[in-house]
């Protein structure tokens, strides 16, 4: 049984893989988005793709998680943003050094609806409500893979590269930009589980849910027989 049918999520997991070239039967991605993150949405949705370097020119914090060497003009948008922020106390100067970033040169970037995209994933990231969520990191905790240091923050991007550097699965809370060009719901979150792991919290995660039903269904009783 699938990720989507277990949780009962609205959106389907996505596949996000990097590589330095991609597979000859993958195309590119029709249009750039605004974001890295506005590919999620489109992967999510169906369709399987990849993206270059330029395709995320438009979304500097996006290209400096994912390694991208940017232009002279956009690094100095990326600077100006970062200084916006600053200003607005949204970000400490501090913390920039700190925001996880993949190492590895950039080539191209894929995604694609999990399991249907055809490539190995680096990170499968679920979309869901807490509900959902708090069974996917049971589940990954009993695979061994579950996090224990506490949510990450803003940017939402920086999951793909943390949850590939510690081999744990990551929890994330979004950011306003993800929320905007993902229509990231008030009430989801995200949930980056390492690809070489899934298949073992999908495993762990039928057993989960089981557990979760079965006791629910004896909380619910006590709940209802009031005090003793």
């Amino acid at each position: 049984m699938s990720l989507q049918v277990l949780l009962g999520l609205a959106f389907p997991p996505i596949a996000v893989a990097f590589r330095t070239a991609p597979p000859a039967d993958l195309p590119r991605v029709d249009a750039t988005g605004p974001s890295g993150c506005s590919y999620w949405r489109l992967a999510a949705e169906g369709e399987s793709f990849y993206t270059e370097a330029a395709d995320h020119y438009n979304c500097p914090i996006g290209a400096h998680t994912h390694g991208v060497d940017l232009p002279a003009e956009t690094a100095a948008e990326l600077q100006a943003l970062v200084t916006t922020m600053v200003g607005l106390k949204y970000l400490e100067i501090a913390e920039v050094p700190g925001i996880p970033r993949r190492t590895s040169p950039f080539g191209v970037a894929m995604y694609g609806p999990f399991p249907q995209a055809p490539f190995t994933p680096d990170v499968v990231l679920v979309r869901g409500r807490a509900k959902q969520v708090m069974l996917l990191m049971e589940a990954a905790r009993m695979a061994g893979v579950g996090s224990e240091i506490g949510v990450r923050l803003r940017p939402t991007c920086a999951i793909l590269p943390e949850t590939m550097r510690t081999g744990q699965a990551t929890m994330s809370l979004g950011c306003i930009g993800n929320r905007v060009y993902t229509q990231l719901g008030d009430d989801e979150l995200y949930v980056a589980i390492p690809g070489q792991n899934v298949s073992d919290v999908m495993g762990t995660l039928a057993t989960i849910v089981a557990a979760n039903q079965e006791l629910e269904r004896y909380h619910q009783g006590r709940r209802a027989a009031g005090p003793t």
